[in-house]
């Protein structure tokens, strides 16, 4: 998938030039000159800026929000961390059900959602079809690696990326999944500062895709799977993707998760 947004590539040093025109290359964006101030910059709508092993994306513009990173090890990240069946998500996809439950999350995003299943016990391939975004998601994987804390190395042994749509997955790594969860991208509308310059990003990216229309042909292709349950996350008020109604849901002020069960996870597939 390419994105219609007009993106450039800006390495922070001049030592990271050398990775900043091997990703350049790979994603198929021109090399924006050293030096560039993403605020007074106007031949592009966003950057992604390389600064050692971080990889940001930056909007552009003189009221532009910050810079959009994958973090894993960030204090909010932390906050999440050890929820057990208290966190809401890990009770949708019914953590404490089955040792290691195998998930696919279909929208990756920046990974949050993944990382926390993976922080909970289950094996967790995300799936990410905007090049960019997936990018993004390996240099924060790169460096949750590279990283001494202990609590990072052993979450990350859980997560794997794919690249691409995931309905282009083989059949025998869809065999192995228990249940497939889904993030559609909803208005920012009421969350925090932070939440609403992401959305702003991704909606950048992924402009003139009819989103609706998708979130409700992925989740029918979700449905389709041979997979014991599929999550949906929704705004607390918003109706069922595709008017499907779930076997049951699970909700927080913020946040809904709709449950489709279709058999129990302790069930062989």
């Amino acid at each position: 998938m390419r994105t219609t947004a007009r993106l450039g590539l800006l390495a922070a040093r001049e030592s990271d030039r050398a990775a900043a025109q091997a990703l350049a290359q790979q994603l198929q964006l021109p090399l924006v000159a050293a030096g560039t101030d993403p605020q007074a910059c106007t031949d592009y709508d966003a950057l992604l800026i390389i600064s050692g092993e971080l990889l940001s994306l930056q909007q552009t513009g003189a009221r532009a929000p910050g810079a959009v990173a994958v973090d894993f090890g960030s204090s909010s990240m932390r906050h999440r961390r050890g929820a057990g069946h208290n966190e809401l998500l890990g009770r949708a996809v019914g953590v404490g059900k089955k040792p290691g439950v195998q998930v696919l999350d279909a929208t990756a995003g920046l990974g949050r959602d993944s990382f926390v299943l993976a922080d909970l016990g289950c094996r967790v391939l995300m799936s990410e079809r905007e090049p960019v975004i997936a990018s993004l998601l390996r240099s924060g994987m790169q460096r949750a690696g590279n990283s001494p804390d202990a609590w990072l190395q052993q979450a990350l042994q859980r997560l794997s990326l794919h690249v691409g749509d995931v309905r282009d997955l083989a059949a025998e790594i869809l065999d192995g999944v228990d249940v497939v969860y889904l993030d559609p991208m909803f208005p920012a509308r009421g969350k925090s500062a932070a939440v609403k310059k992401e959305m702003a990003l991704f909606q950048l990216l992924l402009h003139g895709d009819d989103s609706d229309h998708d979130a409700d042909e992925l989740f029918l292709w979700a449905l389709a799977q041979d997979v014991a349950r599929v999550v949906v996350k929704r705004p607390p008020r918003a109706p069922s993707l595709a008017n499907r109604q779930p076997s049951h849901h699970i909700a927080g002020k913020a946040v809904r998760y709709d449950v489709y069960v279709r058999r129990k996870l302790t069930q062989q597939q």
